[in-house]
């Protein structure tokens, strides 16, 4: 596969469908080297893999980092809460700081859309999106995508439902796409008020679960709430949430008569997205996520180092 070197992964968007091929079919290798008693190979030896993450985050981080170590990469996070940031230092002033550090490879995420891309631009590091505002988070969707193909061996013409936070979710937003390009069918299911105003043309949308089940999905992907965002209360309570657009024990039953898969990208809010007894769903493909979200991210290192396409 002949594919144009690329310096940075800041959306879904602007992959090309054979940049999106490359990413998942060298996960499979990565994915296989966690079986061996070393788990290292030399990679990126002699690189340097910064994260720089503006919000709080476990799993994503904790992934990367993981990533970038089992790449036998040098590792290190620049820590907002302890550096010049808190005492009004720009986001470019901190670039500038990190230029003069020579790193390779810059892991960001940011609270406002756009970040990651201004960053890019004003520097020679490559620059990985790890979520910005409500746009994108690339490495999610493509782990998404991976770990559907490895329960399909065709993704064409599955269906996955989509539920809850859309307007606030940047993984609504990524994984929608990559899904409708690896040619899926996508529908989403949210209340009114959390649905956005303007969405893409071929994604259908449902108000309630009986009408969403009826669409007969094969993969139910639900979304976090996203509090953090939501300036004023976008429903009345998180019970009524629940109630209403959350994986009840009914719904769990419902799931488990029609033999769906199961995704959420974490971390989860119980109770309120899904219950006990669906985080034990036998179908879920959520602890799956987490891990092919290092095979993923190793690839994608992998690809944006320098000579490797």
């Amino acid at each position: 596969m002949s594919l144009t070197p690329r310096k940075d992964l800041l959306d879904i968007a602007s992959l090309t469908n054979e940049e999106i091929e490359f990413v998942l079919a060298n996960a499979v290798p990565f994915k296989d080297l966690f079986k061996r008693s070393v788990k290292k190979v030399p990679t990126l030896k002699g690189q340097t893999v910064l994260t720089l993450f503006y919000e709080p985050s476990t799993r994503t981080r904790s992934s990367f980092e993981v990533a970038a170590n089992r790449l036998s990469a040098d590792v290190t996070h620049f820590d907002i809460e302890s550096s010049s940031v808190v005492k009004g230092e720009s986001v470019l002033d901190t670039v500038e700081t990190l230029e003069s550090m020579r790193v390779d490879y810059i892991v960001v995420r940011h609270k406002q859309s756009g970040i990651p891309s201004l960053i890019a631009k004003n520097t020679r590091a490559s620059v990985i999106n790890a979520g910005d505002g409500w746009h994108a988070h690339p490495t999610q969707a493509l782990l998404d995508a991976f770990t559907l193909r490895e329960k399909f061996k065709d993704l064409r013409g599955a269906r996955a439902l989509i539920v809850g936070d859309i307007q606030h979710s940047r993984v609504a937003r990524s994984t929608s796409l990559i899904f409708r390009r690896l040619g899926m069918n996508v529908a989403y299911l949210a209340p009114g008020s959390i649905m956005p105003r303007e969405t893409p043309e071929d994604v259908k949308l449902f108000g309630n679960w009986t009408d969403a089940l009826d669409w007969k999905p094969d993969v139910v992907y639900l979304l976090r709430v996203q509090s953090e965002r939501m300036d004023e209360p976008f429903f009345p309570s998180a019970a009524e949430y629940h109630k209403n657009y959350g994986l009840t024990d009914a719904r769990v039953e419902i799931l488990k008569e029609r033999g769906l898969w199961l995704m959420h990208p974490g971390p989860v809010n119980r109770g309120v997205e899904i219950t006990d007894r669906g985080m034990n769903y036998e179908k879920s493909l959520i602890n799956q996520q987490v891990e092919n979200g290092i095979a993923v991210r190793m690839s994608v290192l992998y690809w944006l180092k320098p000579g490797a396409v």
